[in-house]
């Protein structure tokens, strides 16, 4: 995947970028802090990230309230080592030599504090894994 001297990069992909990539994007920046490179994007971003979304974080003393829906470019997938998309379908380009992962999470959007819940914690146990992956010889 990468040399040892590189730092990984992971690109989370969902259609608005404002609930499943921006909470997966939290959760790795937090589990892994400079120890990976973390992007996110939409393919048909959202005005702002989903409020319930925040609030799920927040319970877990990650704040993502800085965090604004990005546009998918071919760009950041190309400089990604790995690219987890979240229900975008075809909408997300191809490289040749890219980890693509794509993962089934229910979609919060439009969804109460309650529903979000277990997708956070799912999203969590799922970007643990990434983790193990990424870093295999570190400490977490």
């Amino acid at each position: 995947m990468t040399s040892m001297s590189e730092i990984p990069s992971v690109l989370f992909v969902c259609v608005h970028n404002a609930g499943r990539s921006q909470m997966a994007a939290g959760w790795l920046r937090h589990l892994a802090g400079n120890r990976v490179e973390v992007r996110s994007a939409g393919s048909d971003p959202a005005d702002a990230v989903n409020p319930a979304a925040v609030e799920a974080m927040a319970e877990v003393g990650i704040d993502i309230t800085q965090q604004e829906p990005k546009i998918l470019t071919t760009d950041a997938v190309e400089a990604s080592d790995v690219c987890i998309t979240m229900g975008c379908g075809d909408a997300c380009p191809v490289f040749p030599g890219k980890r693509y992962l794509d993962w089934d999470l229910a979609d919060p959007a439009g969804q109460g504090v309650e529903a979000v819940r277990p997708i956070r914690d799912d999203i969590r146990a799922r970007v643990e894994e990434l983790l193990t992956e990424l870093l295999p010889e570190q400490e977490r």
